[in-house]
């Protein structure tokens, strides 16, 4: 499955954990792989990123209290390995910079992961996988205005993280 790269980076933004996220990933995995047939002409990424959505959800509603907590147990460099194409991506020449960049990475991140979860789904799909918004309304069965929503009010409070964290 060409998807599994990026369904594993969904999984792990939305459990907290790498290692929850591989036991999300081989449920999504069998829950695909029982249900192939049923692939329309739609998107077979929308698909499976549909079905890591699902596990993810059960997942965290068989394993998670009510309140979840999500603790990132991944170092900076771990992190920075796991995810592509975020600020690290574009690693700049000097060690200063490397660092700079590393730090403001991982920064990021964590404002990333302390959105409410609904927030941090939709910006996740969107800037990490790429998805249009229609794609982002079919992996959420929620309507294009809500994706919408979702993505203005976790860009805003990025923004707001932003302004504070720069003081």
């Amino acid at each position: 499955m060409p998807r599994l790269d990026e369904a594993h980076r969904l999984a792990r933004w939305l459990t907290g954990s790498a290692t929850d996220a591989d036991d999300v990933m081989q449920e999504a995995c069998l829950r695909a792989y029982r249900s192939i047939e049923t692939v329309a002409e739609g998107s077979a990424r929308a698909w499976f990123l549909t079905i890591v959505r699902n596990a993810s959800y059960s997942w965290l509603r068989k394993h998670r209290q009510s309140e979840l907590t999500f603790i990132d147990d991944l170092d900076a460099a771990s992190r920075s390995s796991l995810e592509t194409g975020t600020l690290i991506a574009d690693v700049a020449k000097t060690p200063e910079d490397v660092l700079i960049a590393k730090t403001d990475a991982a920064r990021l991140i964590a404002a990333v992961d302390a959105l409410p979860l609904l927030m941090r789904e939709a910006l996740v799909l969107r800037e990490y996988h790429g998805l249009s918004y229609r794609e982002i309304a079919e992996v959420t069965s929620v309507p294009i205005g809500t994706v919408m929503s979702r993505l203005a009010n976790g860009r805003k409070h990025l923004l707001k993280w932003a302004k504070e964290d720069r003081r």
